[in-house]
């Protein structure tokens, strides 16, 4: 399957001062990841368009961001509720990490006889707990992204699981 070139990292939650900046809401593992960000991206159509950040900070939760050509309230205001979007190549994965939308599509494979339950068409984070939503014959299911079910998740070939009897199938 084909990896996206650039992956959503916020949302821009609203404007912050006088001077351009905004607030945005990290989509990020951490908010310090998306202010480690030089370039961000704005999607138009299927074309992005780079956006360098200039100055970043912090207030509880969200990244606080001067970027290029944004220089008052005004300008500001225009971006809210914009998604940004970083290439992938600008975010640092640990080994053995994976970005979540590279599980979409993906086959869920038994991690004991290899049978195919479904394919990922979705994962969601709800109360904390994140959800792998596996669209099965019978309809979709949820599966919880912990040790105890999934197994390992290898991006090339599936996600191997081994879960308990009726939570992926009738």
């Amino acid at each position: 399957m084909q990896k996206k070139d650039y992956l959503e990292c916020g949302r821009v939650q609203n404007t912050h001062g006088c001077h351009g900046w905004v607030r945005v809401e990290s989509y990020c593992d951490s908010p310090e990841v998306l202010a480690s960000l030089k370039c961000l991206y704005r999607r138009r159509g299927e074309v992005y368009e780079a956006v360098r950040v200039l100055e970043t900070g912090r207030k509880q939760e969200t990244v606080l961001m001067h970027l290029e050509g944004i220089e008052d309230m005004d300008a500001a205001e225009l971006l809210k509720n914009e998604t940004l979007y970083a290439a992938r190549a600008d975010i640092p994965l640990a080994e053995g990490a994976y970005f979540i939308v590279d599980l979409e599509g993906l086959p869920v494979i038994d991690a004991d006889d290899g049978r195919e339950y479904g394919r990922v068409s979705d994962v969601q984070t709800v109360g904390g707990q994140e959800l792998i939503s596996v669209k099965t014959p019978s309809g979709v299911r949820l599966l919880p992204n912990v040790p105890a079910f999934v197994v390992r998740v290898d991006v090339e070939s599936g996600v191997y699981v081994r879960p308990i009897p009726g939570l992926l199938e009738d």
